[in-house]
């Protein structure tokens, strides 16, 4: 069943943005809900009086509320995104990632909308050996990765009487346009291409090694879509959105044109190896990516 009208929680930021303009494209009516923390406020505002924008917390459940009014799906995206920061900050990552998703499932419950898709992390399986498939053991190895599994099951939770159906998918590495590069916290793509285009040396925690399933932002918008319009889910079914590519980290500066790198020790809470497995979606959703990493830094 197709949306009419979508709710977008961080949808000021860098994937919810183009979720936002794929859902307009389509003629979806949105409401976008982001506390403005990492996201852009020019960005809903671009869209004029197409979109309804609140800026507010997800912590918060009058704002929640509020932005569930008159919806009939939510895509929720807000959340703190960083393994490092939940390392520092777990309490925080325990309020915003469980708590914020706790308190729109209930709005969303009580307001009478249809389904639920939360973004969820393939962080949850820890080091699991790749290609890691939906049934592998949850091992979460942060605070985020713990918390963003907590948040999978509220959901499931909340399907397992009917009052809402929702689904979690898993994001492998995701970048794209609109991603910063401003913060330690960003995604190593944006950081990296901001120090190969000032020609500054990339700092690398770890031997490089490390491997990383690289997604493109506008694959991931097309999952989510598939994922809240697939009829046969509901359940809070967790199915990985990922390339099944894995791609070290050192190989990633040299294709960015990065200088050689310096390397720091390996951070807390990261893992070593990561890759999906992409049965479900290919099954599932019908889902193959259609963006090559190289091709996207081309």
């Amino acid at each position: 069943m197709a949306e009419s009208a979508a709710l977008v929680t961080g949808g000021a930021g860098f994937i919810g943005s183009h979720l936002v303009d794929a859902l307009l494209a389509d003629g979806v009516r949105v409401t976008v809900l982001d506390d403005l923390s990492s996201g852009d406020r020019r960005r809903p505002a671009s869209h004029g009086d197409r979109v309804r924008f609140i800026e507010g917390d997800v912590r918060d459940d009058a704002t929640c509320a509020d932005a569930v009014k008159d919806v009939d799906v939510v895509y929720h995206l807000a959340s703190r995104v960083s393994v490092v920061e939940s390392v520092e900050h777990p309490e925080l990552y325990r309020d915003v990632v469980l708590g914020g998703t706790e308190r729109m499932l209930n709005a969303a419950i009580d307001a009478g909308v249809r389904r639920l898709v939360l973004a969820s992390s393939c962080s949850v399986y820890g080091d699991a050996e790749p290609p890691v498939r939906e049934s592998a053991p949850i091992d979460p190895q942060s605070p985020y990765a713990a918390m963003k599994f907590a948040a999978e099951e509220a959901c499931r939770a909340a399907s397992a009487d009917g009052r809402l159906e929702t689904v979690c998918p898993r994001f492998f590495n995701v970048h794209g346009p609109r991603q910063r590069a401003d913060s330690p916290y960003s995604g190593v793509i944006a950081i990296f291409s901001a120090k190969a285009a000032a020609g500054e040396s990339p700092t690398i925690f770890g031997d490089g090694g490390q491997t990383r399933d690289f997604i493109h932002v506008s694959d991931i918008v097309r999952g989510l879509r598939l994922a809240m319009a697939e009829p046969t889910l509901g359940a809070g079914e967790p199915i990985n959105l990922g390339t099944g590519i894995g791609t070290t980290v050192l190989e990633l500066a040299e294709m960015l044109g990065c200088p050689a790198p310096t390397f720091a020790p390996a951070r807390e809470g990261e893992i070593r190896h990561s890759r999906a497995d992409m049965s479900s979606a290919r099954t599932l959703l019908g889902f193959s990516p259609t963006v090559r990493l190289r091709r996207a830094q081309e």
